[in-house]
């Protein structure tokens, strides 16, 4: 099981054993040994490969990720020490991710003509999804739905937000996002779905601070709200909101000059209602 998902995740990243072992930071040859299941890793480097695959131990054991069609391996691995290609055999120095580029799993479902459906993650089903958003069995329950409008290329899900700190997008408002393989990527005040593990699932303006400090600030529309910083680390998911669905308008903002003209409107047509 190892040794298929590690030949997996490196063909879904198109790099050689080689380029892998050097982001691993162990020699090309344990590289193929793992691969060909001529050796078996050292429970401290399996740990690290989990760490770095950004999944669970329990999963780089048991699951075979080439036999699921619905699943994509996003990311990239971040680069070792150079020096560590040469240590001993022994050695497997535990690596240092980059924030955002440890490998995400991306699971999703797909229709009867293979078209990627749209989950809907509900208000009621946020907190399970912290734990199934990787496990396409668990999105197969979540309604699905497609929008046309939508361009063909990305992976999209909907969340249905709570709260009012992005006003004038009310509570209960489904917001429809595309998911954001890089996330040096953002531009600063990209409106998003955030899902962290911290937090859960948030939609805000994300300020991008990976190069400076390896974290996100998240900030609100509603300036009741302040903006807060979040780690890289803590963060699971991000879906760049795309459009959003809602059984409420917005309110239009009246100026005093409107409101004026109204009532002065009015003041005529209760003048001629008199005449009459």
């Amino acid at each position: 099981m190892i040794n298929t998902n590690l030949k997996f995740c490196r063909r879904e990243l198109a790099l050689t054993q080689a380029q892998m072992a050097e982001k691993l930071g162990i020699k090309r040859s344990l590289v193929g040994a793992y691969e060909e299941g001529r050796a078996e890793p050292r429970l401290a480097t399996l740990v690290n490969m989990a760490r770095l695959f950004g999944i669970t131990l329990d999963q780089l054991v048991t699951t075979d990720f080439s036999k699921k069609k619905n699943t994509k391996i996003i990311g990239s691995l971040p680069a070792s020490d150079p020096a560590a290609a040469d240590a001993d055999d022994n050695t497997d120095p535990p690596p240092t991710p980059a924030a955002g580029g440890k490998l995400r799993v991306l699971a999703f479902t797909v229709d009867r003509d293979q078209n990627e459906n749209i989950e809907l993650v509900p208000q009621k089903a946020a907190a399970g999804y912290l734990n199934g958003y990787a496990d396409r069995e668990y999105l197969e329950v979540l309604p699905k739905f497609r929008l046309p409008m939508l361009t063909q290329t990305g992976t999209y899900r909907a969340f249905e937000i709570a709260g009012d700190s992005m006003l004038p997008i009310a509570s209960g408002t489904v917001i429809v996002g595309r998911y954001v393989e890089e996330w040096t990527s953002i531009k600063d005040g990209t409106p998003c779905i955030v899902v962290s593990s911290r937090d859960g699932i948030v939609f805000k303006r994300v300020f991008n601070k990976l190069r400076s400090g390896a974290m996100f600030v998240l900030h609100s529309d509603n300036p009741n709200f302040s903006p807060y910083d979040i780690n890289a680390d803590d963060v699971l998911e991000i879906w760049e909101a795309k459009s959003y669905i809602s059984s409420t308008f917005p309110i239009a903002e009246l100026s005093l000059e409107r409101v004026a003209s109204l009532v002065l409107d009015l003041q005529q047509q209760v003048a001629l209602l008199k005449k009459a």
